[in-house]
């Protein structure tokens, strides 16, 4: 189900340009709807997307509330997918588990 949520989230073209801004920067809102032409609402209805898949994180600051991105959250869920996809994944894994159980 949560890597359903992920690549819904992924799936948008803004979604995945507010992601690239965010990767720099810790963004509010209105920062955010200012370089796309959409309104303030249409731009938190995709960051609420973003939110409920872990991709984004918010921190209210007075009257603003500023988003980031979920670096870790990104990474080992793209990670997780492509090692479950991958046709060595499997062995691999077996293998390191077998490993970590054996002390090596």
């Amino acid at each position: 189900m949560a890597l359903d949520l992920v690549f819904e989230a992924l799936a948008s073209s803004p979604r995945r340009q507010i992601l690239a801004y965010l990767s720099e920067a810790r963004l509010s809102t209105s920062d955010l709807a200012q370089r796309f032409s959409m309104s303030a609402p249409a731009i938190s209805r995709h960051l609420s997307i973003l939110e409920n898949a872990g991709l984004v994180t918010r921190e209210r600051e007075g009257q603003f509330v500023y988003y980031q991105l979920n670096r870790d959250r990104l990474v080992n869920t793209l990670t997780g997918y492509a090692f479950e996809v991958c046709p060595v994944a499997g062995p691999l894994k077996r293998e390191s588990r077998a490993l970590k159980k054996s002390g090596n």
